[in-house]
């Protein structure tokens, strides 16, 4: 078996020439697979987030009045004053001045998982954005690798998640939502809160970007019915163009709502099925402060 790999490897390197090569690197791939599948680890199940209850933020209630004595004869208490509720405005939030300076490439067109964990990493303070470390991280796959994570073996949204907890950022989670709005929002509020950023898993779940900032109508952390029009994307494929998805963007590019609707799709895979993250929405998301 491993000498029809060897001569399926070498296929690939000549028969690229004819735009084949592609095809044959994914034949010899399902048939590594079925030699030496990924192991069937446990993963934490996803966090499945619904929509919170649309309300107004309400003001701060009046405290009571009380009455005081002052030669026993009642006096006037203060008039209470209620705190304003606050102001509905728009909000334009990125957690970098310079994004170039928090950016990596990914070293191999397959590594847009390896590139934004290293990423991530780097803003809390335990990467490096060099390439000995991408390399080096990309390397130790095999200690979180699932096929509940990943039918093909390698990084998933789970495996993204343990190798930051490897790596001393613990907190962040997979979440899956219904709309693109639920997730954006969440994505934001949890920007807002944490001023940590959150892992997009987009192209129906076959790339990541690094969301780390946004537009919306109003603050999220106070109107749970803020509208996020747009985000701040790292995205690991820069400089590389896609056949499919065209050119990426340079580091901290602000993608608009019509790019994040042509580019963060549902989670679909070809692979197969994956029965809580097919058809909804899918990003990995800190709950704690960044760790700096």
């Amino acid at each position: 078996m491993m000498v029809v790999l060897v001569l399926l490897g070498g296929a690939a390197v000549w028969t690229n020439v004819l735009g084949v090569g592609d095809e044959v690197r994914g034949v010899a791939r399902r048939i590594e697979l079925i030699v030496d599948p990924p192991p069937d680890r446990p993963i934490a199940a996803e966090v499945h987030v619904t929509p919170r209850p649309s309300r107004a933020p309400m003001p701060s209630p009046a405290p009571t009045p009380v009455a005081s004595l002052a030669h026993g004869a009642p006096t006037p208490a203060p008039t209470p004053t209620a705190t304003p509720a606050p102001q509905r405005a728009k909000v334009d939030v990125n957690l970098y001045q310079d994004p170039a300076a928090h950016f990596i490439t990914e070293i191999d067109h397959e590594w847009c998982a390896v590139a934004g964990t290293q990423m991530v990493l780097a803003a809390h303070g335990k990467a490096d954005l060099t390439e000995s470390f991408q390399r080096k991280l990309n390397s130790r796959i095999g200690e979180w690798e699932s096929r509940r994570d990943s039918l093909n073996g390698g990084w998933g949204p789970s495996a993204v998640v343990a190798a930051l907890d490897a790596y001393g950022v613990p907190g962040y989670e997979v979440r899956t939502y219904e709309t693109r709005a639920d997730a954006l929002q969440d994505a934001a509020r949890a920007i807002s809160e944490f001023r940590a950023p959150v892992l997009l898993f987009a192209w129906r779940g076959a790339h990541t970007w690094v969301m780390t900032g946004f537009r919306a109508d109003a603050d999220p952390l106070l109107f749970d019915d803020a509208k996020v029009a747009g985000a701040y994307v790292l995205d690991p494929w820069y400089p590389r163009i896609s056949s499919i998805w065209g050119p990426s963007d340079p580091p901290g590019t602000y993608q608009n709502a019509a790019e994040m609707r042509r580019n963060y799709l549902p989670w679909k895979r070809p692979e197969g099925k994956y029965p809580s993250r097919d058809g909804l929405f899918v990003a990995v998301v800190p709950t704690v402060a960044l760790n700096r």
